[in-house]
């Protein structure tokens, strides 16, 4: 179920590179923390599947969960006048190093076992 995640990544990357969309200035640092926020459970649901513990629920309502909150974060900070939004940068910004620290050793996991996998077949032949 790892294609879930990858697949909406791609579809929204593809969006955003066809449409012409403006965003103004203002919402920006919105923006940013949503994208931020996204891309942290497209990531974790990388980790998740990789996990075998992947659940198509938990993903998409963490993806939309996440998202505003982050940027209902950045907005109630903005009209505070102070930057809330960068608690959700240094939160989000671990997790996500976490997840692609994990899903590496994953990849390097499978690797090693495919170099033994074929060790063994090419032993027997």
């Amino acid at each position: 179920m790892y294609w879930l995640p990858i697949l909406g990544l791609a579809v929204g990357v593809a969006l955003g590179l066809v449409t012409n969309v403006v965003i103004p200035v203002a919402f920006t640092s919105y923006l940013s923390i949503a994208i931020l926020a996204a891309l942290d459970t497209v990531v974790g649901g990388i980790r998740a599947s990789l996990d075998k513990t992947f659940d198509s629920a938990v993903f998409l309502s963490g993806f939309f969960t996440n998202t505003l909150v982050a940027a209902l974060l950045a907005y109630i900070g903005n009209q505070l006048g102070v930057d809330l939004y960068l608690a959700a940068v240094v939160a989000f910004g671990v997790r996500l190093f976490q997840n692609i620290a994990v899903i590496r050793r994953h990849v390097f996991t499978l690797i090693r076992q495919r170099r033994v996998a074929r060790r063994v077949a090419s032993s027997k032949d």
